[in-house]
């Protein structure tokens, strides 16, 4: 789930609660060159106002002007564009690709599920948004006990691949939409390769805090907006929790600051431990974690050097390999370990 989403949620909720009419358009399947994934979500209320969005601007303009009539009607639709269509053209298709769309009226009154979902999202607990295409019936999901059959199935797969999903059954169409939690990067070290890797991970949509001890390093100056973790990391990362949608990069150079971060992160559930050093650099860190008592097996988690090996020179290249190959590990890609 993207950054974006989890704002769009809340936004839907404020509107509501200003007494607007609001619509909330959902990707549910796509085909070809559509430039938005399963599950993206655009909010539009009676004024046309929106946010979000569900092709990156092809077919917004439509879904807007059929938002109208779901608010009238106060009945769900399903819509589909793509190249076989005669509107392929004016909704910026035309380069190929299908898309479908459920665009379905949301009700001040009947907000729970909703708000329910925001709070698990903010809290960072995985859920799963199941919605009945015929009548917009909606419901919260959190693992394959919640449903029964082919729909249990399908969500486990889902969460496992972090990918929203529409199903056919006996009941007719529907949707799985999964709100895992957000990419979260902890930055140990609030070095000069951290400044340039904060805004590639928050561009990305990862929510990222900046861990360091030293005060002439960790200013809220040289990353604005940006929560700092002012602590050694043996204090910092276990506050911060470290979960299966964590990223941990120690970038201090420092053994006093990296070491302890290492150890913290490889004795969580963290998908990504990365340290930044050349390959003399970290053979000796491995003596020190074995002296540590860290078993080779958990060693062999770091990626070190750190990021993948694209030749790359400066903080800002380096800071690209590194969000390179953190995605690689989280989407299961073999080069992204070495």
């Amino acid at each position: 789930m993207s950054a974006p989403d989890r704002s769009i949620l809340q936004s839907a909720l404020d509107w509501l609660a200003e007494g607007r009419g609001v619509a909330l358009a959902t990707v549910i399947q796509t085909w070809g060159s559509a430039p938005q994934p399963v599950g993206s979500l655009l909010l539009i209320d009676g004024q046309g106002n929106f946010l979000g969005s569900v092709s990156g601007g092809c077919v917004e303009g439509a879904v807007i002007t059929e938002a109208a009539d779901v608010l009238a009607t106060a009945k769900p639709k399903t819509l589909e564009f793509g190249v076989a269509d005669d509107t392929a053209w004016s909704v910026g298709l035309a380069c190929g690709g299908t898309i479908r769309i459920f665009l379905e009226p949301l009700a001040a009154g009947s907000d729970a599920v909703l708000r329910r979902l925001a709070g698990e999202v903010e809290r960072r607990r995985p859920v799963a948004l199941v919605t009945g295409l015929a009548t917009g019936a909606a419901s919260l999901a959190y693992s394959p006990a919640d449903l029964h059959g082919g729909l249990a199935l399908a969500l486990e797969d889902a969460f496992r691949r972090d990918r929203s999903v529409r199903l056919d059954t006996s009941d007719g169409e529907v949707f799985i939409n999964v709100f895992n939690p957000t990419i979260r990067l902890v930055i140990v070290g609030a070095v000069h390769i951290a400044q340039a890797l904060v805004p590639l991970a928050r561009a990305i949509g990862y929510d990222v805090v900046i861990a360091d001890p030293r005060s002439a390093f960790a200013m809220e100056e040289r990353f604005p907006g940006v929560e700092i973790a002012r602590a050694w990391p043996d204090e910092a990362l276990p506050r911060i929790g470290l979960d299966a949608r964590t990223a941990v990069v120690a970038l201090s150079h420092d053994p006093k600051i990296d070491d302890p971060a290492l150890i913290s992160a490889l004795g969580s559930d963290a998908f990504y431990v990365g340290a930044l050093g050349s390959k003399q650099t970290h053979a000796k860190r491995v003596e020190r974690l074995r002296q540590a008592g860290i078993t080779d097996a958990d060693i062999e988690r770091i990626h070190a050097p750190i990021g993948l090996d694209i030749g790359a020179q400066g903080s800002a290249e380096i800071a690209l390999s590194i969000i390179a190959e953190i995605m690689a590990a989280q989407r299961g890609k073999a080069n992204g370990r070495r």
